[in-house]
């Protein structure tokens, strides 16, 4: 990301499994994720985590509490707690705050069989006993739900994300 190019992006790393809020070229902060336990790739059905050039669709939760549980991009009203998980160990928990993600680049991970945002790619909160830092989503990328509140606050409607396999 050179100097005219917007300020602020995050920059994901499926090698190092870290999220990064960037100004220009400084990491501002980093984060631990777990990205998809199939590793990289952008097809529908692939349950892999889309390279390239993205930006942030939408953001959702920003009133919802920390470990508010959603379905469908929607609050259910409950908020996560061990016990809940204990009673639903099959689910994939998406919690606390979500960052929708489009791709940018047109037939990589934008429209066809590779749309990021039609595979309902997001940046979420996961429960706090989730391993960070090795791959085991299903695509998206999981952050523990304080740091993804704390991400959140930060980022806005179009703002880049660059999801790349290495840092270089």
């Amino acid at each position: 990301m050179s100097e005219s190019g917007p300020a602020l992006w995050l920059h994901i790393v499926l090698a190092d499994q870290t999220l990064s809020l960037m100004n220009h070229d400084t990491a501002l902060r980093r984060w631990p994720v777990s990205t998809a336990a199939r590793g990289a790739g952008e097809r529908m059905g692939s349950y892999q985590t889309p390279r390239g050039w993205h930006r942030i669709r939408a953001l959702i939760g920003r009133e919802a509490p920390e470990g508010a549980v959603f379905v469908g991009r929607r609050w259910t009203g409950e908020s996560h707690t061990p016990a809940l998980g204990r009673l639903h160990p099959e689910r994939d928990w998406i919690l606390s705050r979500i960052l929708w993600l489009c791709g940018s680049e047109r037939g990589r991970n934008r429209l066809g069989t590779v749309d990021t945002q039609r595979r309902y790619i997001y940046i979420h909160g996961t429960p706090d006993e989730v391993p960070l830092g090795i791959p085991g989503s299903k695509g998206c990328v999981r952050m523990h739900n304080a740091d993804v509140i704390e991400l959140f606050d930060h980022c806005h409607p179009g703002m880049p994300v660059w999801i790349t396999e290495n840092a270089g």
